[in-house]
């Protein structure tokens, strides 16, 4: 859809006024390219309108929709990237919403910070988080088996899920390469259930982390950022 649209950074500083209302803007941007938008919202710049399209990306345009801009909005007197600092806020959840009981739940000390993780056991970047994570404590840790990467990662996720310990599965799976001990023949619904969610909440790539104040953070960040964010919204004790 987006591939016809020029990438590039915006360096704004100041705004014009608006000609236009959010709700037209919505219905032009939905005909031109044929997506959902879920919230359109004026800036401060050049008269632009943020259009936050298909729960995953940020697009620009006037009053008129004569014009589509795709990429980082920079504010050009303090130069943050405006875009990454809506999109922290437009793609935050609300945590307490999370259907936890279709994760493989892991509880470390006494487990009081949370986050919650969308996982493919054959995604790479997912071990690599795992092993950042592996020492880990007063945790708790929600892991969300999100197959998407190839049939095998179907089948890797169904049998930890039907694993009589399904942690230890998991991490016996994503730290040690130890190959998962269940036999894939339970019921499996719930992981079927977790790739609907993920689709639901624009889930593009694994792993994605959320934290109890509902930010969501794509890619295997560092143990210090995890830190960092654990402190600022330990979340409640499951």
């Amino acid at each position: 859809m987006y591939k016809k649209l020029v990438s590039l950074a915006l360096v704004a500083t100041f705004s014009l006024p608006t000609l236009a209302d959010e709700a037209s803007v919505k219905k032009a941007v939905e005909t031109k390219l044929g997506g959902t938008v879920t919230s359109v919202t004026r800036t401060p710049y050049l008269g632009l309108y943020e259009v936050y399209a298909n729960g995953r990306e940020v697009i620009y345009t006037d009053e008129k929709v004569s014009v589509l801009l795709v990429g980082s909005l920079i504010d050009g007197k303090t130069m943050k990237n405006v875009t990454a600092e809506r999109m922290q806020k437009l793609s935050a959840i609300k945590f307490s919403d999370l259907p936890l009981a279709l994760a493989v739940k892991q509880v470390r000390g006494d487990g009081k910070r949370v986050f919650a993780t969308f996982e493919d056991p054959n995604c790479g970047y997912c071990k690599r988080l795992a092993k950042e994570t592996a020492n880990l404590d007063d945790v708790t840790i929600y892991t969300f088996l999100y197959p998407i990467l190839s049939p095998n990662s179907l089948e890797n996720s169904n049998q930890i899920w039907c694993a009589a310990d399904r942690a230890k599965a998991w991490n016996d799976w994503m730290v040690d390469g130890k190959a998962p001990g269940g036999k894939g023949d339970c019921d499996t619904t719930a992981v079927k259930d977790s790739v609907e969610l993920g689709r639901k909440l624009a889930i593009s790539g694994t792993p994605t982390i959320f934290f109890a104040d509902g930010e969501r953070i794509p890619g295997a960040i560092s143990l210090a950022r995890i830190e960092q964010k654990l402190a600022e919204a330990p979340g409640p004790v499951k």
